[in-house]
């Protein structure tokens, strides 16, 4: 990772919860959301303020974190433990700062991203360059939830393609694969097509999804449970399409385990996921040196999260396509002043120091349910 470390003092830190109304309803096997309530970690110093993302959702059905458990852990235990750590705080030490309390990935990330902002704003360095970025625009896929007919998703598949996207990503759960699946790859032709099952089959189900292997597809992503590794073997075995690993992949470590074993030959990386973009890297970092692509996922994220997301994209490691939309995808207004865009089927990397994206306030103030300032 680039550039010079700078130590900082943390002045203020400010939890606030917001809510945004989505496009339209989004639904994978976890259920179905029209809105999405967020957690928004903002740091302060004396030379720059940091905003960080929490990607935990309402209730805790991708992992056991829910946005009440993150505000309360970063209340508790994290950023008391930060602050005891005195001036000297740089983002790369915020990881072993937190490590004595156990998990909460998604809350670690969002307080370690923040820090990182601050400090990156502070020394007038973009977030991209200090992780290794390679390129100044990121391909951008789409994530396609589960809809109520084939013909509705159809529809909907053919207006992302129109707008330029180069991946599609649809989701699926039993009952909702094969024939979706089919409908999109007849109608479509060779696009860029892969699909999302979010823990939802056993690997009983496997001559099932080998029926996928008919649509050339770039992967199934997280086929299994997110603890079943060696299910994950046997069906790698059992089937053509690749298997690609999300929820299972929780650190560097665990990605060179699955890896080894033969469990995935496509690693989804989520910061939040793996607790934070520097741990991120390092999966990058695992995954590239042994030969197995990367792609970054998505959680819906504000401008704030996304820009953070696509500047760990334009790193080497990214060949396939991640779930980078543009800010419309999701949400008619974004909570940043210059929201992302699709050029072209890219969006650009933001090139302005820290994340590179300012928050709108006046759009922050309408979406906010709640400000906390927590003491320091």
């Amino acid at each position: 990772m680039a550039g010079r470390e700078h130590t900082l003092k943390i002045t203020a830190v400010e939890l606030r919860r917001i809510r945004m109304p989505l496009v339209a309803p989004f639904r994978t096997s976890f259920g179905s959301q029209s809105e999405r309530e967020l957690l928004l970690v903002r740091v302060a110093t004396p030379d720059a303020e940091g905003w960080g993302e929490c990607v935990a959702m309402e209730e805790p059905l991708y992992s056991y974190e829910d946005i009440e458990t993150a505000a309360h852990v970063l209340r508790a235990y994290l950023v008391p433990r930060l602050l005891a750590a005195g001036e000297r705080l740089t983002a790369p030490a915020v990881a072993r700062i937190l490590e004595p309390v156990k998990g909460h990935p998604m809350a670690k990330a969002a307080l370690e991203l923040a820090v990182l902002d601050a400090e990156l704003r502070a020394a007038g360095l973009p977030l991209a360059t200090y992780l290794g970025a390679v390129t100044d625009r990121v391909a951008a896929g789409v994530s396609v939830g589960i809809m109520d007919s084939v013909p509705q998703l159809l529809d909907a598949v053919d207006g992302y393609l129109a707008q330029g996207y180069v991946r599609i990503k649809l989701k699926i759960e039993p009952g909702w694969d094969v024939e979706p699946v089919r409908a999109v790859r007849e109608r479509f032709g060779d696009i860029g097509l892969q699909v999302d099952a979010n823990t939802a089959y056993t690997l009983g189900d496997a001559r099932h999804l080998a029926r996928l292997d008919a649509f050339d597809l770039l992967l199934i992503e997280q086929p299994l449970p997110e603890d079943d590794l060696r299910g994950h073997v046997a069906l790698a075995r059992l089937i053509r399409t690749p298997v690609c690993l999300d929820e299972s992949i929780t650190s560097a470590r665990s990605a060179a385990d699955a890896i080894a074993l033969g469990a995935c030959s496509i690693v989804n990386v989520k910061a939040g996921r793996v607790g934070g973009y520097l741990e991120a890297v390092r999966v990058h970092d695992v995954a590239q040196a042994n030969g197995v692509p990367v792609w970054c996922g998505g959680m819906l994220e504000t401008g704030l999260g996304r820009a953070a997301n696509v500047a760990l994209a334009a790193l080497p490691g990214f060949t396939l396509p991640g779930d980078t939309s543009a800010s419309d995808r999701y949400y008619r207004q974004d909570v940043v002043t210059a929201p992302f865009v699709l050029e072209q089927g890219h969006v650009r990397v933001p090139t302005g120091p820290g994340l590179g994206v300012e928050p709108d306030h006046a759009v922050l103030a309408d979406l906010t349910l709640s400000v906390e300032s927590l003491p320091v």
